[in-house]
């Protein structure tokens, strides 16, 4: 597994993982199945599947944004740690704030953390429209990542807020993302983001589509959003 993980990485996006850090991807692999069988992370159980539709889909985002030492993220409903946590073992100077609502996934994140020695990431066990109000949070973030956690027009009252103005969000998507891109121009306007791009993303042995919706932070965010929680997918800026 670590060696197609690793030929993967390079010939797809370039990234070259060391010997190191394809261990710390089978320790991850090994974790995320033993406490899976407890806790409900993930439905992709299969090492093959998770190096593919987990661990590459993950680096993908890699295409999209600078991954520099310093660079500070925040990965949004990351839930079992994706994509958050495959960037910071392929790009360990960069830092990454792992934000969750659910306890048992922050538990998780934890555990992971020190067992895998990642000194580059925290968790916020708090919802995204909480965290887009905490001071150190709010308008912080060169990078503000999310992967299948609502449709695009309220994902960026979540994304944007957390965001530097300069900075960027990239949402991983699927086949729905040029609709949803589509849907968005109000919240895009409202929120201070433009959208710079969708790229699409090729996996290995994988027919369904992905996409990186890639948007830039070009004006800050009004005081007012993001709204209390739920009100951003009950009614979404369309």
């Amino acid at each position: 597994m670590a060696a197609s993980l690793g030929d993967y990485a390079a010939a797809l996006f370039g990234i070259a993982l060391s010997p190191a850090q394809l261990e710390q991807f089978d320790a991850y692999t090994r974790e995320l199945a033993a406490w899976n069988a407890h806790t409900n992370l993930t439905a992709i159980t299969d090492p093959a599947e998770v190096v593919v539709r987990h661990y590459l889909d993950s680096l993908s985002v890699a295409r999209a944004a600078q991954l520099a030492p310093g660079t500070r993220i925040a990965d949004v409903g990351t839930g079992a740690g994706f994509p958050g946590v495959p960037l910071l073992i392929a790009f360990p100077g960069v830092q990454v704030t792992l934000l969750e609502a659910t306890g048992k996934k922050i538990a998780f994140l934890e555990h992971l953390i020190a067992t895998l020695g990642l000194t580059g990431a925290i968790t916020l066990h708090a919802r995204a429209e909480e965290a887009g109000h905490l001071p150190g949070h709010r308008a912080a973030y060169d990078l503000v990542l999310a992967r299948a956690v609502a449709r695009l027009p309220a994902l960026l009252e979540y994304l944007l807020p957390l965001a530097k103005v300069g900075g960027r969000c990239v949402a991983l998507k699927g086949v729905t993302a040029e609709a949803e891109a589509r849907d968005s121009a109000r919240a895009l306007k409202t929120l201070g983001g433009a959208l710079r791009g969708i790229e699409p993303v090729a996996l290995p042995g994988v027919a369904d589509a992905h996409y990186l919706v890639v948007v830039d932070k070009v004006a800050a965010t009004p005081a007012a959003y993001p709204r209390r929680p739920g009100t951003p997918t009950r009614s979404p800026l369309a």
